[in-house]
């Protein structure tokens, strides 16, 4: 079983760049498609990006698209998101999450994830 720990959240003016962290232990990551999710405050958990396993494909949210990165270093056990052009509708709690090993490829819904985070927050002003 893998535990997975995010860091690098905080608060960023809108424009501004974060690059968040998912780091893996009990397991190593590359046995793992992994992805991100993010919560709003009163809204439902929504997908954001994710890569499978081989790190070739990766698939994002409309609402991220050409700001949003995935990223995997498989020797150093993690996955990062790096978020660029933030916008206040960014602001939210952002999981990481891995997929059941027997699955390769992205997974686009929560329900197809395994594996959770405990999240970390990210803020974005105006």
């Amino acid at each position: 079983q893998v535990q997975l720990v995010e860091s690098g959240g905080g608060l960023v003016q809108a424009g501004g760049s974060l690059r968040l962290s998912c780091a893996a232990s009990g397991r190593t990551l590359s046995a793992y498609a992994m992805g991100w999710f993010r919560q709003a405050p009163g809204k439902e958990r929504e997908f954001v990006a994710a890569i499978s396993r081989s790190g070739v494909s990766t698939s994002f949210a409309d609402s991220v698209k050409g700001r949003f990165t995935i990223s995997r270093d498989n020797a150093k056990n993690t996955v990062s998101l790096q978020m660029s052009s933030l916008k206040p509708e960014d602001t939210a709690v952002y999981y990481c999450a891995a997929r059941p090993p027997l699955y390769g490829a992205v997974g686009l819904t929560i329900n197809q994830y395994e594996y959770w985070g405990q999240g970390t927050r990210v803020t974005v002003s105006s």
